[in-house]
């Protein structure tokens, strides 16, 4: 055990660090949007087509990896005229097939909430915006984020997928530094504490956030 190899690449490994935490954040946003999305169809929508259609989809990529999509995404839609930068292939990726997971998580969030309230609100002629902000959202919220805290930081995990269609994360510059070091045992060692400090501190933060909405419900 060589503890200068660490000390040596750490700026290496650190840059890496910084990437991935960059695509997760761009990723994660994004996911969420689509997410809420794919809700909205499910539960608002008056089209049953475009429901039939976003049921499909989730089906699909609920039964599809992760690397599947990477590569179609990389390698197949060049093959249409269609080509996408290394990075933007990861965030695209990680949007689609979380989208569908995170939506899940929503729905079931909202359909938890009786429906009694939403018909007394609508009777009491309250707006359906009124009535999300401040009826569902502030019920759905407390229940929604320790699934999809968990389904974040599977996010965060799965960028190291990118690694394979050279996006430079932290696996990426974690690679490099092997190739150059020689010294697996130490890179990984340090791969894998960075990677338990950030998800530790995702959960924490969640974990914090969880309470004080809660709190706030049960005044």
């Amino acid at each position: 055990m060589d503890i200068t190899v660490i000390i040596d690449y750490a700026p290496m490994l650190l840059q890496g660090l910084l990437h991935t935490l960059w695509l997760a954040l761009l990723a994660g946003l994004t996911a969420l949007g689509f997410a809420t999305l794919l809700t909205w169809v499910t539960l608002c929508c008056r089209y049953p087509a475009l429901k039939t259609l976003v049921r499909g989809y989730t089906q699909f990529i609920l039964g599809l990896p992760l690397l599947v999509l990477i590569y179609v995404l990389f390698f197949i839609l060049p093959e249409y005229g269609i080509t996408l930068s290394s990075p933007l292939v990861g965030i695209s990726a990680l949007t689609l097939y979380y989208g569908p997971y995170l939506a899940q998580v929503l729905g079931a969030a909202f359909e938890s909430i009786p429906k009694g309230q939403f018909e007394a609100c609508s009777a009491l002629g309250i707006s359906r915006w009124q009535t999300f902000r401040h009826v569902a959202l502030k019920q759905a919220l407390p229940v929604a984020i320790p699934p999809v805290t968990g389904l974040l930081i599977g996010l965060l995990k799965d960028t190291a997928l990118l690694s394979v269609v050279s996006v430079e994360e932290f696996m990426y510059a974690a690679k490099q530094a092997i190739s150059q070091s020689y010294a697996p045992l130490e890179i990984y060692l340090a791969v894998a504490l960075c990677y338990w400090l950030v998800t530790l501190a995702i959960d924490s933060a969640a974990g914090t956030l969880e309470r004080r909405l809660s709190r706030h419900r049960q005044a």
